[in-house]
């Protein structure tokens, strides 16, 4: 299949190309980069060199007339001013934010101007979703946060109180984009933690919030606090929950062998074993770890992924693989990294 990346010199874009590289059934024909049109792939992207030669465009809708599947890796609020430029036939997964959200008001407060509508939001682990993604032309990518988070949620919803969730998660520099920012300089991040967008106010709140009510059908409530973490990538999450009266940790534990037994991606650790996100690095694969805190009686999920892959360019492929009538796992299977 021809396929296009609007958007393709960011991290999240990069990893499309290193990914889509080796993808038996997916081929890279039209690559654009705004601000780098001209550029040569190797020389913003280095470690790609089966580019080598390519240039990034500028971006021209015509071009993408030729593209079966069409992967959008844009700041968020710019899909939207494109996608109607896009023709009709596209399959087209949106790795930004301009449709994951149901509720306008909710998109007005968190990302402010208008809101561009919903596609089918592509968590496809979280039950129902796989069905309408694969049914679906248009899908939005989960955020990064977003795809740890819920998936240490949902597990969770018969047994513990989801209206009442508190969350810290870490994220590596990457998560924040490629832009220069004085706060992601080297001397400004190395040896250092820092919590950001504190108070609840992180956009990734409304969207995991709606995942878990559309995924469980019970509303839910976060308190989330990231931290910024002085590596490049991966996210580790925290996760706590009260739960139910009388629940034990074997039957917290059963929850998530459940949901999760038939799931090549989300990996639940042997008890004792802790996610790390060296591990992970590189990989779609999440890892997962869950405890029951008896003192309090509060339930303990603590989460690590890849942002840029699971979190981002991964997941892509994965819904991409979902929509094309492919197995799931095509271009994926690759280990992570680790120390």
């Amino acid at each position: 299949m021809k396929i296009g990346i609007i958007g393709a010199s960011g991290y999240a874009g990069g990893e499309l190309l290193r990914l889509l590289a080796g993808h038996p059934e997916f081929e890279a024909c039209t690559v654009t980069a705004h601000s780098n049109a001209g550029e040569e792939i190797t020389r913003v992207h280095p470690q790609l060199t089966s580019y080598a030669g390519e240039r990034f465009s500028a971006f021209e809708a015509k071009d993408f007339d030729c593209c079966e599947l069409i992967f959008l890796a844009l700041p968020h609020g710019e899909s939207a001013n494109i996608i109607s430029s896009l023709h009709e036939g596209a399959k087209i997964v949106d790795l930004g934010a301009d449709f994951r959200l149901e509720d306008g008001a909710k998109w007005a407060k968190y990302y402010g101007g208008d809101h561009a509508g919903t596609w089918t939001y592509g968590a496809p682990e979280l039950p129902g979703a796989r069905e309408l993604i694969a049914k679906s032309s248009k899908v939005a990518n989960p955020g990064c946060y977003a795809t740890a988070i819920a998936l240490g949620i949902a597990p969770a919803a018969s047994i513990a109180d989801v209206t009442d969730v508190v969350v810290v998660a870490a994220s590596g520099t990457t998560g924040a984009g490629r832009s220069a920012k004085i706060i992601l300089i080297a001397s400004e991040v190395m040896g250092s933690l820092t919590s950001y967008k504190f108070g609840g106010v992180h956009q990734h709140t409304p969207e995991i919030e709606e995942a878990i009510t559309r995924s469980t059908g019970k509303a839910s409530r976060i308190s989330f606090t990231p931290i910024l973490a002085p590596m490049p990538r991966g996210i580790l999450a925290t996760i706590t929950m009260k739960l139910q009266p009388a629940v034990t940790s074997k039957q917290a534990r059963l929850a998530f062998e459940k949901a999760y037994m038939d799931e090549e991606f989300v990996h639940l650790l042997p008890e004792g074993q802790m996610p790390k996100t060296s591990a992970v690095l590189g990989s779609n694969f999440v890892a997962i770890q869950v405890a029951v805190d008896e003192h309090t009686n509060r339930l303990i999920v603590s989460v690590a992924i890849d942002n840029l892959v699971k979190g981002a360019a991964g997941q892509a492929i994965q819904n991409a693989n979902i929509m094309c009538g492919l197995p799931e796992n095509l271009g994926l299977t690759g280990q992570g990294i680790g120390a």
